[in-house]
């Protein structure tokens, strides 16, 4: 038990990091590259909206928490 929970709170020590020093990442539907093809056309990704990147989860969650907590503190 106490392992699982070490290697928990170190992937979510490693994680955390990765969030901070690299926020976005590839995006998921067009794999970076900005265009998908649908129905043999090839047009801009609805998901990233050409920008080829979107930003991690555990940013997103980390910008939500300090936005709730600015305010809170107002």
């Amino acid at each position: 038990m106490w392992l699982a929970m070490a290697a928990l709170v170190l992937w979510l020590d490693g994680y955390s990091v990765l969030c901070a020093v690299k926020p976005f990442a590839p995006c998921r539907r067009c794999a970076g590259a900005g265009q998908i093809e649908w129905f043999r056309k090839v047009r801009t990704c609805p998901r990233c909206r050409g920008k080829k990147l979107r930003l991690r989860v555990g940013r997103r969650v980390h910008n939500a928490w300090r936005r709730t907590h600015e305010a809170g503190r107002r």
